[in-house]
């Protein structure tokens, strides 16, 4: 018997700093990892330690960048490179958050289980 995986679930606490929906990642789901707001090892990620500096649960919260990707932590060459990899649209993932609300976005996330809006 393989390892237990974890059912995509709608929980708006597993909506990551950036947009992306960590309950429908595989890698949350296997266990490997606890989640963008509970990994202590994510200490490289600019975009989350902004946004628990500020409080914010996610970027959708910032005030300051009415166009996300004006924000250099936010849209810098790695994660544009990962969002070409991966066909990731995270400004649109931000932009639904701010829509929808946590709340909605999460149920939406979890009915398509998919972590991220694609291009």
């Amino acid at each position: 018997m393989g390892p237990t995986v974890k059912e995509v679930v709608a929980d708006h606490s597993l909506i990551a700093y950036c947009g992306l929906y960590c309950g429908a990642c595989g890698s949350y789901r296997k266990g490997k990892c606890p989640g963008c707001a509970a990994n202590e090892k994510a200490k490289w990620c600019k975009v989350r330690a902004c946004c628990i500096d500020n409080t914010y649960g996610s970027c959708a919260d910032c005030a300051q960048m009415a166009d996300i990707m004006a924000c250099r932590k936010f849209n810098n060459p790695v994660a544009r490179m990962f969002a070409l990899f991966f066909r990731s649209d995270r400004p649109a993932c931000i932009r639904a958050i701010r829509e929808q609300g946590r709340e909605a976005y999460a149920r939406d996330m979890a009915g398509k289980k998919t972590m991220t809006i694609k291009r």
